[in-house]
């Protein structure tokens, strides 16, 4: 019987495919490990599931039939272990090497930024609605969409969908490469921003056209900016970064509107802080100026000192006009503080046109040209939850030294039309000064107090201090409540409300002389 049931088995082996009978010659040698340590992904790469590796399916050996006394034998994972063997030794199993387990799709964790090979995609997309008590209908293509603070034009009550009130909406770019050595790294940023309710790009300029000829109870919302329609108007610039500091050419924003980032109680939010709304301050007097063409800026960081400096290239009698700067920073123990003083030759402040200008001069703008000085003094203190900010700036305007002449081209291509180089014979001075907290009250939940207060000189030769031309002394006067709850992801939604009042020589034209502005938003940042 044995004798029959081993020609059996030698004809069972005789008939099986080739990789069959390769594993059971095999079946003495130990089984192979898998010893490829699946790699961890990074949280910017994306990841790629692969089909699994097909495995061929053994098909059986065909039955032959066993002598009539021989019992058939049960297959091995029939048999309970506690039967006895039918003394036939059943084929091992081919051994197949495990595959890596498929990533989880359950719960994935946000990544902290989109990097690819050193370049890092970001932006913001803002939007909510408001409601002014004196506002105007939105404008498409200004950045702040809706007068959150009270305006000359504010001529309506209005609720509204309402853009970018925590700050402009943007799509960028940047980029870190070390240069043979981590020390040494080459940078470089690229940045637009655009109006999320209507989808084109801001365009201060372009707003102030729309407003051409309009009497100021039909105007829409618009202000000039530094933000011009141009497809880069954010940032474009490239650099060097070491240990000796870093240095960049290109587009950038000022010194002045880079402590502001960090100073400003509200963040430069639009719809809460008029040091945001508006680009004066960053641009030492004149919006423009905020963020600049052809500069070089250079950062220094020595423990807790810090210095910075820019240079704008100009050239007398055309645009721009040059701008330099510096600014001398300080961080011990939770106190921050930072001194500016900077200088811009042929500032340009544009604005809409007259009934009659537009009739003479349509698609164009009227100007009023300056060169400015300016200096401030910023500070922040941070405890554990509570930060408090302060801060104060002096900016003075003088006649150009070098005029410019109707016809001249600013940014975004827009031709001044009516210059005016003498509106300050008498320097004006304008002064702004600011205070205000921000508090974590939860790590989700941020809530923010601010006031602004502006004030400016009398530069009218009668030396005149109420509403009766915009040359008088006045004032200026903003109140702002704001709440940030961070949601999961890259969401946060948030809530608040200002009160802006203009006094004096400050609200000379005014239709409205205050506004109550109360908003809820969603943003969406990347």
């Amino acid at each position: 019987m044995e004798k029959a049931l081993l020609q059996v088995g030698l004809a069972m082996l005789s008939l099986a495919p080739p990789f069959v009978a390769g594993a059971v010659a095999r079946a003495d040698e130990p089984p192979k490990m898998n010893t490829q340590v699946p790699q961890e992904e990074s949280a910017s790469q994306r990841v790629v599931e692969q089909p699994p590796t097909e495995i061929p399916r053994l098909e059986p050996p065909p039955p032959v039939a066993p002598p009539a006394a021989a019992v058939a034998p049960q297959p091995a994972a029939n048999r309970a272990p506690s039967e006895p063997s039918t003394g036939v030794r059943p084929a091992p199993a081919v051994e197949v090497e495990p595959l890596a387990p498929a990533p989880s799709t359950s719960a994935p964790a946000a990544p902290s930024t989109l990097t690819w090979n050193g370049i890092t995609l970001y932006g913001v997309i803002d939007v909510g609605i408001a409601h002014l008590s004196h506002g105007a209908p939105p404008s498409s293509t200004y950045g702040p969409s809706v007068p959150y603070i009270v305006q000359s034009y504010s001529n309506r009550a209005i609720t509204t969908a309402a853009a970018n009130g925590l700050g402009q909406s943007k799509l960028g770019l940047s980029g870190s490469e070390p240069l043979g050595t981590p020390k040494l790294k080459a940078v470089f940023k690229l940045e637009t921003g655009f109006q999320p309710i209507s989808g084109r790009l801001t365009d201060g300029p372009r707003s102030l056209v729309d407003n051409n000829g309009r009497a100021a109870s039909e105007k829409i919302t618009a202000g000039d900016s530094s933000r011009a329609g141009q497809l880069l108007q954010g940032a474009a610039y490239v650099g060097l970064a070491s240990i000796a500091g870093t240095l960049t050419f290109g587009r950038q924003g000022s010194l002045m509107a880079d402590d502001l980032m960090k100073y400003d109680p509200q963040l430069q939010a639009l719809a809460f802080s008029p040091i945001g709304y508006s680009g004066t301050s960053g641009g030492l007097g004149a919006t423009e100026d905020k963020i600049l063409d052809q500069c070089a800026k250079y950062v220094l960081s020595l423990g807790p000192v810090r210095v910075a400096g820019l240079y704008q290239f100009g050239n007398s009698g055309y645009l721009p006009g040059g701008s330099e700067s510096v600014d001398l920073g300080l961080e011990v123990a939770g106190l921050s503080l930072d001194f500016l003083w900077g200088r811009v030759h042929g500032a340009i402040v544009a604005a809409s046109l007259t009934a009659a200008q537009n009739a003479s001069a349509p698609g164009t703008l009227a100007a009023t040209v300056s060169d400015n000085t300016a200096y401030a003094a910023m500070v922040r203190y941070a405890m554990q939850r509570l930060k408090i900010y302060g801060g104060y700036q002096r900016m003075t305007y003088a006649n150009p030294k070098d005029p410019l002449p109707s016809g001249t081209v600013t940014i975004g291509d827009c031709v001044l039309s009516n210059v005016n180089n003498t509106a300050y014979g008498i320097h004006k001075v304008l002064q702004y000064t600011w205070a205000g907290v921000r508090v974590s009250i939860t790590p989700s939940l941020d809530a923010s107090a601010a006031y602004y207060y502006f004030r400016q000189n009398s530069y009218n030769a009668n030396g005149c201090s109420d509403d009766s031309a915009a040359s008088c002394s006045g004032s200026y006067h903003v109140a702002s409540l704001v709440a940030d709850y961070k949601l999961p992801w890259y969401f946060d939604v948030y809530a608040g409300v200002n009160y802006s009042r203009a006094v004096d020589g400050m609200a000379a034209g005014f239709l409205n002389d205050h506004n109550w502005t109360t908003m809820a938003g969603l943003r969406f940042a990347f």
